[in-house]
């Protein structure tokens, strides 16, 4: 068995989603993580994983450290005492792989790949050319390329470590927090829905980071239950599977509610492609204005003004749909 090195430079939720990448590769080698601090929290709850290396990537983030010499060279020197058979490097389809292959390859890696359009010189061994896809199949298909697989009965859905039991209760989980606002709707927007469906008669939990308690206060109002700051990402993930249904924009807990198996009502604004991004393999009702003005533009805050794509969704028509993905589970 050789060690292989994934690098998925990314947050929480795109890290979930080089999930079943791993779980290939690991079919036959041992799995080592390579992760930015904000994609730590995943990383260590995904199956397949031996090992888990944290790095501020300069190049990746919407907060990205500064380039330091001594940061690039420590890492490389931790990378060469590991061993490395291969190098993967997974990007979303819009980054460019090339920076982290040439860290790999001062690192003395002597095989890389990667899905990549611009040419790579000599930094990589496989340079993948996926069609348009999910995010997921992206990945799948770069080590699929190298001769890799998923094994026997893996069908390829997101997936976490459950550590946690999951609450014995009936509620909906409502996260209205996102680290892009573009992707998500508004507080005013959330509050309606939270009012609305305990008026229904279900439970609703809102959730959110402790730097967005103040939003999931705001939100869950005197109605819903206000869990901001309260949880850490393996209690998250315990709440979120054990919840009916979780209505969430396209955010990380959306990628986390896909990997354990919970309904997703997607408040998906266009901004990115909806068929790379939709949460993955779990039952789906989404929700939004795909042909809005904002679509493909990649935009963090909101272009239109009033955020007509999320904002202008009908609180009954989410409602609906939360009703819906319910039934249809219990």
């Amino acid at each position: 068995m050789k060690t292989v090195l994934v690098a998925r430079m990314d947050n929480d939720g795109d890290v979930l989603l080089a999930g079943p990448a791993v779980r290939a590769l690991a079919t036959t080698d041992r799995v080592v993580l390579l992760v930015s601090p904000t994609g730590e929290q995943a990383a260590r709850q995904l199956p397949g994983v031996h090992d888990v290396l944290v790095w501020p990537c300069p190049w990746t983030g919407f907060d990205p450290p500064k380039v330091d010499r001594r940061s690039v060279n420590t890492l490389i020197d931790a990378l060469a005492l590991e061993h490395l058979g291969a190098g993967f490097v997974l990007t979303s389809f819009h980054q460019g792989p090339l920076p982290m292959a040439f860290v790999l390859r001062l690192a003395g890696l002597r095989y890389i790949a990667a899905n990549c359009e611009d040419y790579p010189g000599s930094l990589l061994d496989l340079r993948n050319h996926p069609p348009p896809s999910h995010e997921v199949d992206r990945g799948l298909d770069l080590v699929r390329a190298a001769g890799y697989d998923l094994p026997a009965g893996d069908d390829g859905a997101l997936r976490v470590k459950r550590l946690l039991p999951a609450p014995d209760a009936k509620y909906v989980v409502v996260h209205p927090g996102a680290s892009v606002p573009a992707r998500t709707a508004s507080p005013r927007w959330f509050r309606a829905l939270v009012a609305a469906l305990t008026a229904e008669g279900h439970q609703v939990w809102v959730t959110g980071t402790a730097t967005e308690r103040e939003l999931t206060r705001f939100v869950a109002g005197s109605n819903g239950v206000d869990l901001g700051g309260k949880t850490r990402y393996p209690e998250l993930a315990a709440i979120l599977d054990g919840a009916d249904c979780v209505v969430v924009g396209n955010t990380g807990p959306a990628h986390l509610a896909a990997a354990v198996a919970t309904p997703v009502v997607s408040l998906f604004a266009p901004v990115v492609p909806l068929d790379r991004w939709a949460p993955w393999k779990v039952p789906c009702v989404v929700l939004g204005d795909q042909q809005a003005a904002c679509r493909d533009s990649r935009a963090r805050q909101c272009p239109v003004p009033g955020h007509p794509c999320l904002d202008a969704v009908p609180i009954e028509e989410a409602v609906a749909a939360v009703h819906k993905l319910v039934e249809e589970v219990a």
